[in-house]
């Protein structure tokens, strides 16, 4: 039986949040319904969730010793990595003495933060299908393996996040830029980048797939448009041939099974026709899902809290939705959003505002969210919401 107590109270249960972004505040809140006890850390004050959780601290996750002294000293039941960026080796051994249970496992945590680590494990254990790929250390290695692979090639940091450091290579001369592209955005005192082939898909889909107590379930496939790596618009549900969705769930399956662990697992795949490509995982919600927050009764957000908390989900789709990014357009501290009322003037239109402390030109400071009778419909009314929206300073 699940037990769950009083927050702020010796009976509490207590999750700790390792990053705060604005994916982790609507896990917080939705935490916070239950009556959990939440702890947000993240390497920057007043970060998102942070603002919404019943303590804060502001430390470098990347830094072993301070990650395990602030769980020592807060004692959490649940550890929930948001971010990458963590010193994942300290985490499993945390993990390992049983000082608390990290979400939805601490091998998960390490095999994500390196995209080597989950290909290797897609294509070479599993048998997923994957783009060709190679790894490379050097701007040397990294020009051979993309003349093996054949341009155009996609050149990623096994380490970053959110798009950072990727570039679209179409031919050798550009290869010392995206090498020095990556170098600006990888993780660790050596980069270390992986080169990927094209693949000619029709379309990307995120398969919200939740590891609960019973068993796996998975939300209706999410769309989605990307720019430099970085999401702009989602739709739900993106259509597509029920020989293609078996495709998707069996890879999605197969891998979280590997991975193990409850809550929800974004896993990111492309699709042609019949034919489906496993492309990346993260083991919790993801950007693109923000959309379920209009078409689910349960968004991807209450589906990872309820996972975790050992309580039934439902995965049903109520109607089609759509989301598109407000980006910062300006950089400055303290930003104020105009024209909010506007923008929520048509009817089935949601807001999220992140509360970011700092905007920069490219920075995701909210998302609007819309339904409709059709996706096309939706898309459309959520890009003019979010276009409505304007980043001004004080």
């Amino acid at each position: 039986m699940t037990r769950i107590g009083t927050p702020l109270s010796p009976s509490a249960k207590k999750v700790l949040f390792l990053g705060a972004g604005e994916l982790g505040k609507e896990v917080v809140i939705e935490l916070q319904r239950f009556g959990v006890e939440v702890i947000a850390c993240d390497r920057y004050a007043n970060a998102p969730g942070m603002q919404v959780a019943h303590r804060a601290h502001v430390i470098d996750m990347t830094d072993a010793s301070a990650l395990r002294a602030v769980i020592e000293q807060e004692r959490p039941d649940l550890i929930v990595p948001e971010i990458e960026a963590i010193a994942t080796d300290e985490l499993a051994a945390i993990e390992a003495s049983g000082l608390a249970t990290v979400i939805p496992t601490a091998r998960a945590t390490q095999l994500t933060m390196d995209r080597e680590g989950i290909r290797r494990l897609a294509a070479e254990t599993l048998g997923l299908k994957t783009s060709p790929y190679a790894f490379a250390s050097d701007a040397e290695t990294l020009a051979t393996e993309a003349d093996k692979i054949g341009y155009p090639v996609f050149v990623k940091p096994v380490m970053s996040s959110s798009g950072k450091g990727q570039s679209k290579v179409d031919s050798a001369a550009d290869i010392q830029a995206a090498w020095d592209h990556a170098l600006t955005a990888g993780r660790g005192n050596q980069v270390r980048v992986i080169v990927e082939g094209a693949v000619d898909f029709e379309y990307e889909i995120t398969l919200l797939t939740v590891r609960h107590r019973d068993s796996t379930s998975f939300c209706a496939p999410v769309g989605h448009r990307q720019e430099g790596g970085d999401y702009v618009e989602s739709w739900q549900p993106q259509p597509m041939s029920q020989a293609a969705l078996e495709a998707a769930q069996s890879m999605a399956r197969k891998v979280t099974d590997d991975i193990g662990g409850l809550g929800v697992f974004g896993v990111e795949l492309f699709v042609k026709g019949d034919e489906v490509w496993f492309s990346e995982v993260s083991p919790r919600p993801h950007d693109t899902g923000l959309v379920t927050l209009s078409t689910q009764d349960q968004s991807e957000f209450a589906l990872h809290a309820r996972a975790i908390l050992g309580l039934p989900v439902d995965t049903s789709l109520n109607r089609p939705g759509a989301s598109a990014v407000i980006y910062g357009g300006v950089e400055a501290e303290g930003v104020a959003f105009e024209n909010v009322a506007e923008a929520l003037a048509e009817p089935g239109t949601q807001l999220r505002l992140f509360g970011k402390p700092v905007s920069y030109e490219k920075r995701r400071m909210g998302v609007a969210i819309a339904h409709a009778e059709t996706i096309e419909a939706a898309r459309a009314k959520a890009s003019r919401a979010a276009s409505t929206v304007k980043v001004v300073t004080n």
